[in-house]
């Protein structure tokens, strides 16, 4: 391996330099994923750290670093999110000015958080590798310092200190694993854990329609690709940094990939289970437990990144979740048009248990006949069983159920398909 440009001492030095700045987060016992996984898990909650997210150690560790000359010209970064956030709230602590670019349509909630830690928010191009680009520019053109959400050996050094407190607060630990953006928050933990406990496993895991890890790896280079839409925007990275790859190359066990669904049930696992609201990046690592359990020796701990969410976002990945758990179902279904008719089914289905969330009846359309109407029903369930109880019940009953139809969630594409 390459003498790397970070080191377990930069590690350490970052936490002292954090003790009165980032928050000793906690690590939660998770019964339901202890159950899962046929041993312990706990999940070591950063999305309660200041700012909402892991983001804060690296960025503050980055802007103490700066020479007075340095922090005098201001910072500069780019980020939709939790970077934005964590580079304002440092600067406001430091004394510097922040000024930080964000893609056009970046959620409300993030962009006032942003300016209530000072930052001054600039709008640019509809990406964050737009954004990135304007960045760039802003510290060419005026010698403000630009802060790499990854890509620089102090912000790994300050992520890493999330693996120092993991040691510290559960010294048992067999398994970490936690989500890969730009691969910062991997990179520093699994320096700093298995400096101290070689043994120890750590996997990466990220969103499979934003996953340059794996292409690289095998490459052996960082490699770029193009994510394409995903709910885990925070770790929506198209390339991973050259540090962060040299680290997590030669001591991350493994790197895995998880669904939207497999995000979506994981996010209302958090919610209902363990009463933690995590975004849905953040939530990639306990996606991967519920995927492949078997996978992971315990004792286990799952970092939750961020719990920085859009309330909108939320209720979209709620019900995509519902869905992936089979607790959803949105179907079509034919009647015969004559009085009571709709009554009639509303109270088969009140009789099966389920709860009518909407209901469009339809009369006229080029697929019905002169004696029919059609019915589009979203239901609550208690479990796939019940909504296949569900399906089961009405076909025997006589009704006709249209063959796949699939509910549309803001442009995340099909989030519960049925069974004709």
């Amino acid at each position: 391996m390459a003498v790397p440009q970070v080191t377990y001492d930069d590690v350490v030095a970052a936490r002292a330099m954090l003790s009165e700045v980032a928050a000793l987060t906690p690590v939660l016992h998770s019964r339901v994923l202890s159950e899962t996984v046929g041993g312990s898990v706990h999940l070591k909650c950063e999305n309660l750290q200041r700012a909402g997210s892991f983001k804060i150690r690296g960025a503050y560790v980055r802007i103490a670093r700066l020479t007075a000359e340095e922090r005098a010209r201001g910072v500069v970064a780019a980020s939709a999110g939790n970077h934005a956030q964590g580079v304002a709230l440092g600067s406001s602590l430091l004394g510097a000015k922040a000024t930080v670019y964000m893609p056009e349509g970046a959620p409300l909630p993030k962009v006032e958080a942003t300016r209530a830690y000072g930052a001054d928010v600039v709008f640019a191009g509809h990406t964050v590798d737009e954004a990135l680009r304007a960045a760039r520019e802003h510290a060419e053109r005026t010698g403000a310092v630009f802060i790499h959400p990854f890509d620089h050996p102090d912000v790994v050094a300050g992520q890493g200190t999330v693996g120092l407190e993991i040691l510290e607060q559960l010294p048992g630990t067999a398994t970490i694993v936690l989500p890969i953006g730009g691969g910062g928050l991997a990179a520093g933990v699994a320096l700093a854990v298995k400096s101290q406990r070689p043994g120890i496993k750590v996997v990466g895991v990220q969103a499979e329609r934003a996953a340059a890890y794996p292409d690289s790896l095998a490459a052996g280079h960082p490699v770029m690709v193009v994510p394409t839409s995903t709910m885990a925007d925070g770790i929506a990275v198209g390339q991973p940094g050259e540090l962060p790859f040299e680290l997590i190359h030669y001591l991350v066990d493994s790197v895995v990939t998880v669904s939207e669904e497999s995000l979506s049930r994981a996010l209302l696992l958090c919610l209902e289970r363990s009463k933690l609201l995590v975004e849905p990046g953040g939530v990639a690592g306990v996606a991967a437990l519920l995927d492949h359990p078997e996978a992971f020796e315990p004792p286990v701990v799952a970092v939750l990144s961020g719990g920085n969410i859009d309330p909108l976002l939320l209720a979209r990945v709620l019900r995509h979740g519902l869905a992936a758990a089979g607790r959803y179902l949105a179907f079509r279904i034919r009647l015969t048009d004559r009085p009571g008719a709709l009554a009639v089914l509303l109270a088969r289905l009140a009789d099966l248990g389920v709860n009518v969330l909407d209901v469009v009846h339809e009369r006229f359309g080029s697929r019905l006949h002169l004696d029919e109407a059609e019915v589009l029903l979203q239901l609550e369930t208690r479990g796939p069983a019940h909504g296949d109880e569900v399906l089961g019940a009405l076909r025997r009953h006589g009704y006709r159920i249209d063959a796949e139809y699939g509910l549309q969630l803001g442009g995340e594409g099909v989030v519960a398909a049925l069974r004709p």
